[in-house]
């Protein structure tokens, strides 16, 4: 996992910066490293990969071009590696909230976490927007959000002895569990309970396998029925009240509740700069890439135009020419194509050498 850059507080400034890191926004840092622009990199997510790691990470995917099969994970992994020589900068579980012009035509890209940058260019790769984790829909529950209910939730240490909660029945809420079981004794919560409205899971099969395991042991226990409401004492959240299956109300404590559902994908801010949409999604030049603003490019899943195809390879060939585009654009004038497999220039941005001929 690449080191993440922690919220800024001062201004940073950069060559580039990308607004999203699933496999085009990756593709498109490596693109711009071979025009010699070094780029920062923003995504919602606190992990690498976008929508290809969490909705397709352990399935397989066939078109890539020589890739017969790999996973998304996979894909992620080899974009990263691929990139790793003109190191980016990682701005991880950061939302841009705003984007706006300076007097001396640069970028400023503010996020929600307080991290300010300045940039040459700006390019969106947001795919079908930032994706945000879905929200239980509770009344009163937000009171108690990043104090005992969390979405998300790096440190592990918060459940050292606390009895928790998994809501979920979903990949993600049996992952969640099975993350729990195995963390070390002595950091292990008190127990663990995955909570879902009826007891059936979907995820992979080795993952439910496991789970079971787990379940016969008594390490994670299942509780099922829907949620009715909260309870609460001395301003704690201390359990949750269901409605079971068979019409009967009962009650589940906790100290820490971990809502697991899923993924929602919301356009959020991008809306709101100024930027030419048709149906939700950016308009570009099919030529450069480029948006209604000047240096502000966009690629991927984001972007619409005449015939275009919401296909990982399509969104590294719009990479490509955006990166050229803004190279000239920040240049003045049109650059000569170069070839990796022949320019010392490209081979010493990418630190390697060329392979002496026989």
């Amino acid at each position: 996992m690449p080191t993440v850059a922690p919220p800024a507080t001062g201004i940073i400034s950069t060559d580039a910066l990308v607004i999203g890191a699933g496999p085009v926004g990756l593709f498109q840092v490596f693109q711009l490293g071979l025009q010699g622009l070094q780029a920062h990199v923003i995504d919602a997510l606190p992990q690498l990969g976008g929508q290809c790691a969490q909705l397709y990470g352990d399935k397989a995917i066939y078109d890539i071009p020589a890739l017969p099969s790999c996973s998304g994970h996979e894909l992620v992994q080899r974009l990263v590696e691929q990139c790793a020589p003109f190191a980016p900068q990682w701005h991880l579980g950061e939302l841009v909230s705003s984007l706006s012009k300076q007097a001396d035509g640069r970028l400023e890209v503010i996020t929600a976490q307080g991290t300010k940058l300045v940039a040459r260019t700006v390019f969106i790769a947001a795919g079908v927007g930032a994706f945000m984790p879905r929200p239980l829909q509770l009344a009163g529950l937000e009171a108690f959000a990043g104090q005992q209910v969390f979405y998300s939730l790096d440190d592990t240490d918060r459940l050292t002895g606390q009895h928790v909660l998994i809501h979920g029945g979903g990949e993600a809420a049996v992952s969640q569990a099975l993350e729990c079981a195995s963390l070390p004794a002595a950091q292990r919560p008190a127990s663990i309970t995955l909570q879902h409205r009826r007891d059936a899971f979907e995820a992979p099969a080795e993952m439910l396998a496991h789970l079971q395991t787990l379940r016969q042991s008594g390490e994670v226990q299942v509780v099922i029925g829907q949620i009715t409401g909260l309870e609460s004492q001395a301003g704690l959240l201390t359990g949750l009240s269901l409605l079971a299956p068979d019409g009967s109300t009962q009650r589940v404590g906790l100290d820490v509740l971990l809502v697991r559902l899923g993924l929602l994908p919301r356009l959020g801010p991008v809306a709101d700069w100024g930027l030419a949409l048709e149906r939700k999604q950016l308009q570009v030049d099919t030529a450069t890439f480029a948006t209604n603003a000047p240096g502000i490019y966009a690629v991927g899943d984001i972007i619409t135009y005449p015939g275009k195809r919401k296909l990982l390879v399509c969104g590294f060939h719009e990479a490509t020419l955006a990166a050229f585009a803004a190279a000239e654009y920040l240049a003045g004038h049109t650059l000569a194509l170069e070839y990796t497999s022949s320019s010392r220039r490209l081979q010493q941005r990418l630190g390697v050498q060329e392979t002496p001929r026989p």
